[in-house]
């Protein structure tokens, strides 16, 4: 038995098109409430983060070599 809805695609099709839209919609409205940081807040929180990556890095690396010397050790 054939079916006789040979308009469900493009409603699908609309309501898929629709939803994007209102999808971009919603998010241009979200991107408009934020509240972004002025150039200063946003230096002093890119340099906060490099420091803390450095130093992070250099904790590792220090592990790391304690380590490999400790394990220098017992073999």
């Amino acid at each position: 038995m054939a079916r006789a809805s040979g308009n469900k695609p493009e409603v699908k099709a609309k309501k898929r098109r629709k939803s994007i839209v209102k999808y971009f919609r919603e998010v241009v409205s979200e991107l408009k409430k934020v509240t972004w940081p002025n150039r200063k807040e946003l230096i002093n929180s890119t340099v906060a983060a490099i420091v803390f990556i450095i130093i992070f890095a250099i904790v590792v690396g220090l592990i790391d070599l304690i380590l490999g010397q400790l394990l220098k050790l017992i073999t």
